[in-house]
């Protein structure tokens, strides 16, 4: 009684898909991060820097005609966003009369910030307000906010499709068992009704192709990938390159390979000579 072959789902194959699954999911969790709060709280940044460049600059001019409480009033007036600003670029819940931060208006805070603002000033509010982000060079648009989504999507998509592939296969093998097949997610079929096997891409891939009968005058074609199934490592006793064997045994349709097309080759060159 011939051997009964299993080959399940290999390393290599679960290995790769994991990593796939990985890279898929970080790459859509930081495009959710940057579309949904990331760009907008930098954006918000920006602002909040400009805010402070332009109190250190009218600081300078004011500091010798303004009482301390005369700068207070004063920059209690004054608004972050000057000009149009795309507020569906900022945080959720950012006023559009945001007033600059009251630590603007602390004169004695802006004499030491006049030499380092961004240290003195901006990065002491970013610390007592918790702002996470950096000012960038310029804000981000609206399109550049869209394109986050988009790839967010299409990153989410990957990683859901790389899963159901994982899944499925996982739930699949191939299994020879005396003299019938069972590919993985196929129907059971004898190896006598096998009317051709191609081996061509079996060295290399891992992979050949079998044709059967399906009853109807047609052909079914059927799929065995060693790569994925089995596998062809020698600590295992190479499982996928038994159960070729097991097949190559018990098939008597036409082989089609390499060395048989070479063969062939020969042969007509040898008649046509």
């Amino acid at each position: 009684m011939s051997e009964r072959i299993v080959c399940k789902p290999t390393p290599w194959f679960l290995l790769r898909a994991a990593a796939m699954l990985l890279m898929f999911g970080i790459f859509a969790a930081l495009f959710y991060k940057d579309g949904r709060w990331g760009y907008r709280e930098k954006n918000l940044s920006f602002y909040i820097w400009k805010s402070v460049e332009r109190a250190v600059a009218e600081f300078g001019d004011a500091r010798d005609r303004m009482s301390p409480a005369e700068w207070k009033e004063y920059a209690a007036q004054q608004r972050v966003f000057v000009g149009e600003v795309d507020m569906d670029t900022l945080p959720e819940g950012t006023a559009e009369d945001m007033r600059w931060p009251e630590l603007l208006g602390d004169h004695e805070a802006m004499e030491a910030g006049l030499s380092h603002p961004r240290r003195e000033l901006f990065d002491r509010y970013r610390d007592e307000t918790g702002l996470k982000k950096d000012a960038p060079e310029q804000p981000y648009s609206a399109k550049k906010i869209f394109e986050q989504w988009v790839v967010f999507w299409i990153c989410l998509v990957l990683f859901l499709g790389t899963l159901f592939v994982l899944l499925r296969t996982l739930s699949r093998k191939i299994v020879l068992d005396g003299g019938t097949l069972e590919p993985a997610g196929g129907r059971p079929v004898e190896l006598k009704d096998l009317v051709r096997l191609d081996l061509r891409r079996w060295q290399g891939k891992g992979l050949a192709f079998a044709w059967a009968a399906d009853g109807s005058g047609g052909e079914r074609k059927i799929r065995i990938d060693g790569l994925t199934y089995g596998g062809f490592r020698a600590e295992d006793d190479q499982p996928a390159e038994r159960l070729m064997k097991g097949v190559k045994a018990g098939f008597s349709g036409e082989l089609i390979d390499y060395e048989e097309l070479e063969e062939k080759s020969s042969e007509s060159g040898q008649n046509g000579a």
